[in-house]
């Protein structure tokens, strides 16, 4: 039988029979066949990639080669984990995220192919665009707000030498593996990192935050009445205050929008990995409450659902009523 203490135990770890190890030695390709085959009869998301992730991760490398494999024991160890439902990318301790190698551990929010999209579309937009004002001579600042693992401050960071990045987040455990993954890329030079809460500490935030270029977040924005539906790596492991949006989904959104125009330059942009269905509630909630702020346009994911929202500091066309309900 098998079972983790720590992390790993309370919430997330069932116990049941563990996996027979073949006999005599076997390659890494049939280590990852033999372990594919156990996380498929134990539910296990992605059993394939699972175990392919987590044979080269021992064997430092990207991909799994024919060779013969001569660290059974740890692959059995992290594989155990694995069908424990710990997410791939806590069990190896990293993740790669664009052109990023980046630390991971529970319960920090792991980044999804989603939002490296959304890196995608503000670099497109800061780069190509006519007005933004950023060039290889002109310093300008990024706001993250919910930054996890600092996967978009960072990406961003290392791909425009001249940006300076401010990164948030409510949790701790985030704040600290932000500030060590930005170490060990050599950029903490140009980011600043807060442990600060947008939904209590919004004078803090307007005070350190000002003004800024970019706006950018993936913010909880999942309704709560989805949250007992979520997959149990995700349930188990992950902070829930990064996932959970409120009733509507839209409890930090809202927030953002509301102290955008007070932290947004001229101009300024706000970008935001949203739900599917918030695109056309967040535009009209906009409209009637946030008279500095105009909606720009919508941008779908790789996949076509509405995923990306576009917003743009203007001058206040009318008296407004704030409404966070």
């Amino acid at each position: 039988m098998w079972c983790f203490q720590g992390v790993w135990s309370s919430h997330a770890v069932r116990t049941c029979s563990s996996p027979v190890l073949p006999a005599g030695r076997i390659t890494a390709l049939e280590a990852v066949d033999f372990w594919r085959r156990h996380f498929e009869e134990r539910g296990v998301m992605e059993p394939d990639q699972s175990s392919q992730h987590i044979i080269a991760h021992v064997l430092g490398a990207k991909t799994v080669s024919r060779h013969l494999l001569k660290t059974a024991e740890q692959v059995w160890k992290l594989c155990t984990r694995r069908l424990s439902r710990m997410p791939v990318q806590y069990v190896i301790e990293e993740w790669d995220f664009r052109d990023l190698t980046l630390k991971m551990r529970p319960p920090v929010f792991i980044p999804r192919p989603e939002t490296e999209e959304l890196v995608e579309l503000v670099l497109t937009d800061l780069l190509m665009k006519p007005g933004t004002g950023v060039g290889a001579d002109t310093q300008h600042t990024c706001l993250e707000v919910g930054c996890g693992s600092g996967a978009i401050s960072l990406s961003l960071l290392k791909s425009l030498p001249q940006l300076k990045a401010v990164a948030l987040d409510q949790s701790q455990d985030a704040v600290d593996l932000t500030t060590e993954n930005a170490l060990r890329l050599r950029l903490q030079d140009r980011l600043q990192v807060h442990h600060l809460d947008i939904m209590k500490d919004a004078e803090t935030v307007l005070s350190l935050c000002r003004p800024v270029l970019v706006l950018v977040s993936n913010p909880p924005y999942l309704f709560s009445e989805d949250m007992a539906s979520l997959e149990p790596e995700i349930f188990r492991f992950e902070d829930h205050a990064a996932l959970d949006g409120g009733e509507d989904g839209l409890r930090v959104i809202k927030q953002i929008l509301v102290l955008a125009p007070q932290i947004l330059s001229d101009h300024g942009r706000v970008y935001m990995e949203v739900d599917p269905r918030h695109p056309p509630l967040i535009r009209q909630w906009v409209e009637v409450n946030v008279g500095e702020l105009q909606y720009m346009e919508t941008r779908h994911d790789i996949t076509g659902r509405p995923r990306f929202c576009i917003l743009q500091k203007a001058k206040a066309k009318r008296d407004h009523k704030l409404d966070l309900d």
